[in-house]
């Protein structure tokens, strides 16, 4: 006797989104105002203006930079500024915080422009993927919640479910 197997995955109604294809596309580069400091704690306007003055943009280009930085000093906000400022014309966004705050941003920015109502009544899986900010696993579940009849997180075969409609 011959048994035929069924892949009642593939013949389900789930829909699996990735969160992958929602990061805005781009690669991040950071500016670690750290770098800069007199002693590691001061930052000397006339000394930070002249690095400004010199920097490189271009290698900056199309980019995605993080403005941030690394050490337990007081950093005056017109020096960020100073740098959005200058890299504005060439990067492909400059954001205050670190590149990976960066990095779950570049996710949220695409997330909101979103129109989820193509899932309206669908069950939908969120495919579980290392490495993806859990900033946006949430966004997706609020994004996703008014408009599904669940959301379970996983892969297909495995899910956790998460929340299903009334």
């Amino acid at each position: 006797m011959e048994t035929t197997i069924v892949n009642r995955v593939a013949q389900s109604s789930l829909v699996t989104l990735d969160p992958q294809d929602f990061r805005e596309a781009g690669e991040i580069v950071e500016i670690d105002v750290k770098q800069r400091l007199f002693m590691g704690l001061i930052l000397k306007e006339k000394d930070f203006r002249a690095f400004v003055a010199e920097m490189d943009v271009e290698k900056y280009r199309d980019k995605h930079v993080a403005l941030h930085c690394s050490a337990d000093a007081i950093v005056p906000v017109w020096a960020y500024m100073l740098l959005a400022a200058t890299l504005a014309p060439v990067a492909r966004s400059v954001f205050y915080g670190t590149p990976q705050a960066l990095e779950a941003e570049l996710f949220l920015r695409k997330i909101r422009q979103t129109d989820f109502s193509e899932y309206r009544d669908k069950r939908v899986v969120l495919k579980g993927c290392g490495g993806t900010p859990h900033a946006v696993y949430v966004e997706l579940t609020a994004r996703l919640r008014p408009w599904v009849k669940s959301i379970m997180y996983g892969e297909p075969c495995s899910t956790v479910p998460v929340f299903k409609a009334k």
